[in-house]
């Protein structure tokens, strides 16, 4: 199911991603020719808003988002492990308070309009933020648990 909704997050992020280089494309050349197309800022913005946080929420669940590697890389068996479960625990409630925050910013600015295209809700730019923190903390939860287990193997081991 992780991987599942990596691979979702990740196409989402690359599609976002087309969008936001589609629309300062189409910018570019209308500069170019004389003409203003007042929507591609909007779209290129919000485009690439959201393919920012569906990146950032799989690099979470790749680890490679950030990383206290000096000390990590100085502890070994149970001291890493519990320096990586604190490191989970600071993600998730992070992950927990984007979740939370974001809910409240989206139901918010639900009803405000785009400025360039009106039919358009700053609700679906807004919604970007607590899918992210719901797909972090799915994917920290997993690291978590893994880290459980993991801790369970090392002590079972030192104590053998």
């Amino acid at each position: 199911m992780i991987k599942t909704l990596e691979k979702a997050q990740m196409i989402l992020g690359v599609v976002m991603l087309s969008i936001f280089f589609i629309a300062i494309m189409i910018q570019i050349v209308s500069r170019h020719m004389g003409i203003s197309i007042i929507w591609t800022e909007e779209v290129a913005n919000y485009s690439f808003i959201w393919s920012v946080f569906m990146g950032a929420a799989v690099m979470v669940n790749q680890r490679e988002h950030f990383s206290f590697d000096f000390l990590a890389l100085k502890l070994k068996g149970v001291k890493k492990i519990g320096l990586i479960l604190l490191i989970d625990t600071i993600v998730l409630l992070f992950a927990i308070g984007l979740l939370y925050y974001g809910i409240q910013a989206a139901s918010t600015f639900w009803d405000y309009n785009w400025v360039a295209l009106p039919e358009m809700k700053m609700g679906y730019v807004w919604v970007a933020l607590p899918i992210t923190g719901l797909t972090m903390a799915i994917y920290t939860l997993g690291h978590i648990f893994n880290g459980f287990k993991d801790f369970k193997q090392v002590k079972r081991g030192a104590s053998s």
